[in-house]
């Protein structure tokens, strides 16, 4: 719809317009101080001739309670301020009305000219009304000359008051009492002037018991700032808040490109629509971390040249002010910077609706209150109840990146990159990391760093720097639910028979190729749910199954986290979910392989349902279910008891590997890599022998083979075969069995 042309009147069209803000203002304070004249004639007027007037406010006379009896009661009587029709302030008041008239037309031709005014701009933004701009101007004086705190000191009859209080504003801008009854709503504490923070009540600590006549006011600091032309983001939230301005164009970094054009689209068609005018939006982009909701926003802010204010709400809710403090200031800074409103993080409070719906409110609140536009962050779906009946709520979930764009960027990117070190797979590399372009640019410079890090000398990029960089660009905040684990081990060092060694190598090539199959190959398409890797390892203690985890991380080179499983498990209802989900979440956004030890703690069959305790574990079960079909990563679970495992979890196993317990040829070729090769062996070391005699797991083997190190380096300095028996009888004894070096012959 076009927009109706304003008819100009005739002063309008002739009026000389204000340069800058600031020469606004200044005639702004200029007529204050035309209504402080008259005000000190009114007061000056009212002084009576007794001695104790210096101490007025001090000590009240008798004759003064009789003055104050004297005045008439009735509203309607005179002006109803005990004021007279002096020549000198008649003047005065005709001075400040053609003063007003002219500054009034001068503003509505500086903003037909598009001139912003700051004065006019706030007015506009929190819908003031004239008086309540004077209001802001009489607080604003203050901030700007001591003089005026020396004025509202004298009028007000107390040296220490040198701020306004709600009876002098109302004195300077009222000539009559109904006057002044009417205006007094304005300086209400729900009136807009206070629920907006635009003014502050000084003595706050008194302020229930003071009346309101006696409150004292001052301007907010961020709001002298605006009226100042001061742009700076108010200081208050810079531990949680910043602000962006997206100027290039970012259309070609962001790899979710077709989600980006209907959220586009939509934003666009709903603001044009006449039934939206005044109905706020709020889009809440939930997915994974690394799903371009950022790049998107910012490309949307891009189209309409808007700034971004973007605010941690885990970081915000952990600020020393109050949350209904913080939101406020939070969505107001939005309306004063004309930026959209982005809050990362709601997890914080979506994760316990129940704990966090009073911040919820708030923060609602205060943004569809202020903001036009909000987008909100999350990694889960989330639908709010009651807390926006009239603003536009819509829930998006944000895909990761398409992998034909993401592997096009690998593809330039690396093209572009100086110092690599042979070719680089930039297919393999966008199927484990779907990163944008920017993310993409950032891991190729922290790979150079990690190259001049390890050879200053040469400093060239290798496939592991460029790894680990890509890592670091997106490592998950397992924390307490999980311990990440540096994988030492690699093919060489691990003993299995042929075969369960072939599938562990078809479980790398499975995670190495899932680009070329669910990507170019359009198996993607084809499947819903169980895009992922899942494994279970399965055979007695010590036969390798975490050095099989570690071996398998270093050839994929991922990074490996093994859970704790106690502290996933809850005996309270609803927490093992929540910790779960917690891991798939973190694990998804950081491309990592989740290692699940001892799994039949948690994954054991699930029981009939014969109590309340049986149902709340089955649960437990299905939702473990349904998040390992949704992961896309790898995860491999280890037990000891197969036999535990639910069959229903064997089916979801893309692969299931025994770990046998070793025979006596796997116990030699155990035994021999057992120690480094710097290690330093006797010639009477027989492993032939220790593998024929000793009947333990590899894992049991390697305990022996590192005590008999310790026992070497205390006495002789060279591992003997006497340290082995020694350490092996040791190992027998932890386990639990009866076993002599003597009994056995050597």
């Amino acid at each position: 719809m076009s927009p109706v042309a304003r008819q100009k009147s005739p002063a309008v069209e002739h009026a000389a317009v204000f340069a800058t803000s600031w020469s606004h203002l200044a005639d702004e304070l200029r007529c204050l101080d035309l209504r402080l004249r008259k005000q000190v004639l009114r007061q000056s007027r009212a002084v009576s001739s007794d001695p104790l007037t210096p101490f007025k406010g001090l000590v009240i006379t008798q004759a003064e309670v009789g003055e104050l009896l004297a005045q008439p009661q009735d509203p309607t009587a005179g002006n109803g301020l005990g004021l007279s029709d002096g020549a000198e302030e008649q003047k005065l008041a005709q001075s400040l009305d053609e003063f007003q008239n002219e500054i009034q037309n001068r503003r509505a031709a500086s903003l037909e000219a598009g001139i912003p005014l700051s004065l006019a701009r706030l007015a506009q933004l929190f819908g003031l009304s004239r008086l309540e701009e004077q209001c802001l101007i009489i607080c604003l004086a203050p901030e700007l000359e001591h003089k005026y705190e020396k004025l509202y000191a004298y009028l007000q009859d107390d040296v220490t008051r040198r701020k306004p209080s709600v009876d002098l504003i109302l004195n300077l801008l009222c000539e009559s009492l109904p006057e002044k009854l009417g205006a007094r709503a304005v300086l209400e504490p729900g009136a807009a002037l206070l629920r907006a923070k635009l003014l502050q009540v000084t003595d706050s600590a008194a302020e229930g018991q003071l009346p309101l006549l006696s409150r004292t006011l001052r301007l907010d600091d961020r709001i002298v700032n605006f009226l100042l032309g001061q742009a700076q983001i108010d200081v208050r939230l810079e531990p949680f808040a910043r602000m962006a301005h997206p100027c290039a164009a970012v259309d070609d970094t962001i790899v979710a490109e077709e989600f980006y054009q209907r959220t586009d689209a939509f934003v666009r068609s709903y603001f044009q629509e006449p039934q939206s005018a005044g109905r706020n939006v709020v889009l809440y982009l939930y997915g994974p971390a690394n799903s371009d909701k950022r790049l998107v926003v910012e490309a949307i802010c891009r189209n309409y040249a808007l700034p971004l204010l973007v605010a941690d709400i885990e970081a915000m809710k952990a600020s020393p002010l109050l949350f209904e403090q913080t939101a406020g200031l939070l969505a107001r800074e939005a309306a004063l910077q004309s930026a959209v409103l982005c809050l990362e993080n709601t997890d914080y409070l979506i994760a316990e609706p129940e704990k966090h719906q009073v911040e919820m409110k708030l923060l609602l609140d205060a943004a569809k209150t202020f903001s036009r536009l909000t987008f909100m962050f999350g990694a889960r779906h989330w639908q709010p109840q009651g807390f926006l009946p009239d603003c536009l709520f819509l829930p998006l979930a944000t895909p990761l990146p398409d992998l034909s764009v993401c592997k096009r960027h690998w593809e330039e990117s690396l093209a572009a990159c100086d110092g690599l070190v042979g070719d680089v797979d930039s297919a393999a590399f966008a199927g484990k990391f779907r990163f944008g372009l920017s993310q993409i640019q950032s891991a190729l410079e922290a790979a150079k760093n990690l190259a001049r890090w390890r050879s200053p000398e040469d400093g060239r990029i290798t496939v592991s720097d460029l790894s680990a960089a890509c890592r670091s660009q997106s490592s998950p905040k397992l924390g307490a639910l999980a311990r990440k684990i540096e994988p030492k081990y690699t093919w060489n060092e691990i003993v299995l028979p042929d075969d369960n060694l072939a599938q562990l190598k078809e479980l790398c090539e499975q995670a190495r190729y899932r680009h070329l199959v669910y990507g170019e190959w359009g198996f993607d398409r084809k499947l819903s749910l169980g895009k992922g890797l899942n494994a279970l390892f399965s055979g007695p203690p010590g036969t390798g199954k975490t050095m099989a985890v570690e071996v398998i991380a270093h050839e994929l080179q991922l990074d490996l986290y093994r859970i704790d499983l106690s502290q996933v498990v809850s005996k309270y209802i609803g927490e093992t979910e929540k910790n779960l989900h917690q891991i798939f979440l973190e694990a998804q956004t950081g491309h990592t392989i989740l290692f699940f030890d001892e799994a039949d703690a948690l994954f054991g069959k699930r029981a009939e349902i014969r109590n309340a305790h049986d149902r709340y574990a089955n649960i437990e079960v299905g939702y473990l279910l349904q998040k390992m079909e949704e992961y896309e990563g790898v995860a491999i679970l280890a037990t000891n008891l197969r036999q535990y495992i639910d069959e229903a979890f064997l089916r979801r196993m893309h692969f299931i590997v025994e770990f046998p317990f070793p025979d006596q040829e796997y116990r030699r070729r155990i035994w021999q890599v057992a120690f480094p090769r710097e290690a330093p062996l006797a010639e009477d070391v027989d492993f032939d022998l220790l593998a024929r005699e000793i009947k333990l797991p590899g894992g049991s083997i390697k305990n022996i083979a590192l005590a008999a190190a310790f026992y070497a380096a205390s006495n002789g300095r060279v591992i003997a075969m006497t340290h082995l028996l020694r350490a092996a009888g040791r190992e027998h004894q932890k386990l639990g069995r009866t076993w002599k070096a003597t009994e056995t012959g050597m």
